[in-house]
């Protein structure tokens, strides 16, 4: 009797091993990205380069903005980038590249600097001219007045585009 009991325990364990190897082996995989595209209707985007039209300019800037632009939609979704005739269309302008003081130290000094970009967009839905619009985008970040903003701007100018970005393309196919 002793034997069979030893089996039944093997068995047990066995069983449990071959259950921890199924439940290890699967796994569910789901990628949110808020993309609500009708990819049987639209097809392609339209991307035009958006050139600066501040008063204030950083050269680099218009190029980190337009890469990451068409970035995001080549990520993260299933359209075809192309020249002309997209069934999404996206253009505009960066219209706005400024700084000021935004806090006073004690001794009447600036301690903090802000820094803002504004982009002003027109989207084109070919597919649905009821969700064309033209909007501005805008995003903010600040540093200590004590660093020179060349020191700190490619790093500040990509943190607002990634934002500015991330608004458009929300704007644009996340319809949810």
């Amino acid at each position: 009797m002793d034997w069979i009991k030893t089996l039944m325990n093997k068995g047990k364990l066995l069983g449990a091993l071959c259950l921890v190897f199924v439940l290890m082996a699967c796994s569910i995989s789901y990628k949110f990205n808020g993309a609500s595209i009708d990819y049987t209707k639209t097809k392609t985007i339209q991307i035009s380069q958006f050139p600066i039209r501040s008063a204030y300019v950083w050269g680099p800037m218009q190029a980190i903005f337009n890469n990451q632009l068409t970035d995001i939609y080549a990520r993260q979704t299933k359209l075809r980038q192309v020249n002309r005739n997209g069934d999404l269309q996206i253009s505009g302008e960066i219209v706005e590249y400024s700084q000021f003081n935004k806090a006073v130290a004690a001794d009447g000094y600036s301690a903090q600097t802000q820094l803002k970009m504004t982009v002003n967009v027109r989207f084109v839905n070919n597919q649905n001219h009821d969700e064309d619009f033209e909007q501005r985008f805008s995003a903010t970040t600040q540093y200590d007045s004590s660093l020179q903003l060349n020191a700190v701007q490619e790093e500040l100018v990509t943190q607002m585009v990634k934002d500015i970005v991330d608004q458009i393309f929300n704007a644009t196919v996340a319809n949810w």
